[in-house]
């Protein structure tokens, strides 16, 4: 026989858990996680002016960014102004008060951001916010 041992307990199942490596993986993405998250905000290269103001509440919205070479984009997509203008009507079309977030370089000539500006308001949109770095 095999002494105090029964068959029965040599064959049971073992149920524990070792929770350490699920630990270490849920750590390695959060590290990920937090490393890639501020690289989301945008992919386009700007030098944003410094101001402070009123923190921008989150809805829908359309971002259009000018670059320091005087090129638009809308939703970190590259357009040409006659792009730019068509995408405004059928925002204009859909929702007269669609909330516009503009992002425009420090050193971009301000007949861009006048260009956007005359270009939204043609077409009835109003509600435009300017992005800036906060102090």
């Amino acid at each position: 026989m095999q002494g105090n041992f029964e068959r029965e307990d040599l064959q049971a199942p073992l149920v524990e858990i070792n929770m350490t490596p699920l630990v270490d993986v849920m750590l390695v993405l959060l590290v990920i996680f937090l490393v890639t998250a501020p690289m989301l905000n945008s992919a386009i290269k700007l030098n944003l002016p410094s101001e402070s103001a009123a923190q921008i509440t989150e809805e829908k919205t359309i971002t259009i960014s000018v670059n320091r070479a005087g090129e638009y984009f809308i939703d970190d997509v590259k357009i040409s102004a006659s792009e730019l203008e068509s995408k405004l009507q059928v925002a204009a079309k859909d929702n007269p008060k669609q909330p516009i977030h503009l992002r425009a370089d420090i050193d971009v000539p301000y007949g861009k951001v006048s260009h956007v500006l005359a270009t939204a308001q043609r077409f009835g949109l109003a509600n435009i916010g300017f992005i800036t770095e906060p102090k």
